[in-house]
């Protein structure tokens, strides 16, 4: 809510938007310091993810090349070849630079419109076939049966937290960026509540074949625990675990990983896009270059970032991953919340959600809306 908020009331990029709301010159330097920190954040995200995104254009392109009877190529697609990750990482870069160059209404818009519904069909279909193998019951129930003795590990709050924070863009800018194109008719709090309950439900369909297919994968004698007796997670799962049971699958197997992986870089794309969306706006609206010079540029300095984790992968990529996901993306986060709450008067607050809604004030006033707005926005008086 603080980033559409933020978004929404500045109509630029993530600094910009912050320091139209700063009232002195201290106020401007800490809303540039947390809209920068935002942008670093999100080209450490992009730098590693167009290096998974790029593995997952691979691994759809294995099923075709194995169909088609190109079997060395097939082999390289998939293999742990430096060179192989720096062409697959081009390849999806310029996928995703091919649709920001575009704009907004011309790419992003457009090609959101076009990729989001392919995302869900593909989603609902796969799960409907993973659901009728063997094993798949098992998969459901260790999915939906809860295990409340675990609800306050820390390690597992941890790791919910990051998942959020990661899955909804929260502390990269990408919100405040699509918060910026927002009509002033649209109610905040609606909208707030729609994306997140799009984003939940879309993990949620996720889960209904992730799971249940690792399940299928350990019926057809594929190894899916650790040493310590947890589920693989991770890469492990996209990359190992799931490709074996396509394999074991015989040729409709071929099929199903061709859909899986694209259905996977559909979903990366559709990420990547928004998270160049937030560079390119920045330093357009900043330094005043054109937009399909910029997107170039900064596709290039990815890219080449990229390719020193690459080529380090051993040690650099956790490192960036753990950097930006487990402690930037918090840090930005509530930065933001305290701009929001301590900087931003509650008024200004309450004016720009009554654009889209007439009536927040008995929202706020409820039984429970002047508590939430109280923790929200602190310290001011209307």
């Amino acid at each position: 809510m603080a980033e559409l908020l933020i978004g929404r009331y500045g109509q630029a990029n993530f600094a910009t938007s912050l320091q139209k709301m700063a009232r002195n010159k201290l106020h401007k330097r800490f809303a540039f310091i947390i809209g920068s920190s935002g942008i670093i954040v999100s080209a450490l995200i992009l730098s590693f993810y167009v290096i998974i995104a790029g593995w997952m254009i691979s691994h759809t392109v294995e099923p075709v090349a194995r169909l088609v009877g190109f079997t060395e190529f097939a082999h390289w697609a998939v293999s742990d070849s430096s060179l192989r990750s720096i062409v697959f990482s081009v390849i999806f870069m310029y996928l995703t630079f091919f649709i920001i160059q575009k704009g907004v209404e011309e790419g992003i818009e457009k090609w959101s419109k076009r990729l989001m519904p392919l995302l869900i069909v593909l989603l609902i279909l796969l799960i409907a076939y993973v659901l009728t193998l063997e094993g798949a019951g098992r998969g459901l129930e260790a999915y939906l049966k809860p295990d409340f003795s675990r609800v306050f590990e820390p390690d597992l709050i941890l790791s919910a937290l990051g998942q959020a924070f990661f899955s909804l863009g929260v502390g990269a800018g990408l919100t405040v960026i699509y918060a910026s194109y927002v009509s002033k008719k649209e109610n905040l709090i609606t909208l707030g509540t729609q994306v997140t309950l799009i984003d939940v439900g879309i993990a949620f369909l996720a889960g209904l074949l992730i799971i249940p297919a690792m399940y299928v994968a350990q019926a057809q004698g594929i190894t899916i625990f650790a040493e310590d007796g947890s589920l693989v997670s991770g890469p492990n799962v996209v990359f190992n675990v799931l490709p074996n049971l396509f394999n074991s699958m015989g040729t409709p197997g071929l099929l199903v990983s061709f859909i899986f992986f694209v259905l996977m870089s559909v979903a990366a794309l559709t990420s990547s896009i928004a998270i160049l969306e937030t560079l390119v706006t920045y330093v357009t609206e900043r330094h005043g270059l054109a937009r399909k010079k910029t997107s170039a540029i900064i596709a290039v300095i990815i890219l080449g970032f990229s390719t020193l984790l690459i080529l380090n992968i051993e040690w650099m990529f956790d490192l960036v991953i753990t950097i930006s996901t487990e402690y930037g993306l918090p840090l930005v986060g509530t930065l933001c919340c305290l701009f929001i709450g301590w900087i931003w008067h509650r008024n200004e607050i309450l004016d720009e959600l009554r654009q889209g809604n007439s009536e927040v004030e008995k929202l706020c006033s409820g039984k429970f809306g002047l508590g939430t707005l109280s923790l929200f926005v602190p310290q001011q008086l209307p």
